[in-house]
């Protein structure tokens, strides 16, 4: 099934020096991969009023949507710096909600690539009746 694990992460990495970040200098870059084994990059887009902020996670999925795409079956998020990362909660909540059986891929402490189900990484989302 499509791109292992560290390749979605070197993607990743790779489109995170694309990324928007006069603020906090914390380049993110992330890509999604739907079914068909397309891609949709992301990247984190900084605003001077933080709320603003675009996570790259959510700009993939958002790329991924607007490009029509089959369901997400793999993300993979990078620094470009290599820094360890993981999506935070607002991310991890879209990807309950777009990609609940994707695996999720990033760098995690020591430096290794972790991977995890959105449900791991959210285990009690928020949900509609």
């Amino acid at each position: 099934m499509g791109l292992t694990p560290d390749r979605l992460v070197a993607r990743a990495r790779s489109a995170a020096s694309r990324a928007h970040a006069p603020y906090s200098g914390i380049r993110v870059g992330a890509v999604a991969e739907d079914a068909a084994g397309d891609l949709h990059i992301g990247v984190n887009v900084e605003s001077s009023s933080y709320g603003l902020t675009i996570c790259a996670e959510r700009a993939a999925l958002a790329r991924a949507v607007a490009d029509a795409a089959g369901d997400v079956v793999a993300l993979g998020v990078a620094r470009a710096d290599g820094v360890p990362i993981s999506p935070c909660g607002a991310c991890r909540q879209l990807l309950v909600d777009l990609a609940p059986q994707a695996r999720v891929a990033f760098v995690a402490t020591h430096g290794a690539t972790r991977v995890r189900t959105a449900a791991d990484l959210l285990p009690d989302p928020f949900v509609l009746p």
